[in-house]
């Protein structure tokens, strides 16, 4: 018996066993999550793409990777885990690293030279912003929907 009823609705189970227990119990711990109606795997803190192997052909699930910058799950292509059978790669922590770095950076400037004007390079212009979200696009579909009639 499943605890959902929408189809569209997917539970992916997280086990962490490896790191600790090793590969073998978090196998058989993924195993029992599948069984008990989990949709995907979250494999963490895999080692090898072998470890990845084991896991996607003994599961009949897609199988996650968590792909964290300092993590103990080497830095792996999205080839190389795609060979290894993985299905889905996670990113979780990765542009936020590099936003960090960069907020040092600008907030180092204006608090050294008074002003952000040596850091400009580092950041997203309005015109990128607006093409990344697509905001004109959005402009226009909102007068089409509550603009004016024009006579």
């Amino acid at each position: 018996m499943y605890a959902r009823n929408d189809p569209a609705f997917v539970v992916m189970a997280r086990t962490d066993a490896h790191a600790v227990e090793g590969q073998a119990a978090a196998l058989a711990r993924a195993a029992d999550y599948v069984a008990a109606g989990a949709d995907m795997i979250f494999a963490e803190a895999l080692n090898t793409l072998e470890e990845y192997r084991q896991f996607t052909s003994a599961l009949g699930v897609p199988v996650l990777a968590n792909i964290t910058e300092y993590g103990q799950t080497p830095l792996f292509t999205v080839t190389e885990l795609a060979s290894a059978g993985v299905r889905l790669v996670l990113y979780p922590l990765s542009a936020f690293r590099a936003a960090a770095r960069a907020q040092l950076e600008v907030y180092g400037a204006i608090r050294a030279e008074g002003t952000q004007k040596s850091v400009l390079d580092l950041m997203q212009t309005r015109a990128e912003l607006y093409q990344v979200l697509g905001y004109h696009e959005y402009e226009k579909k909102l007068d089409e929907l509550f603009g004016k009639e024009k006579p």
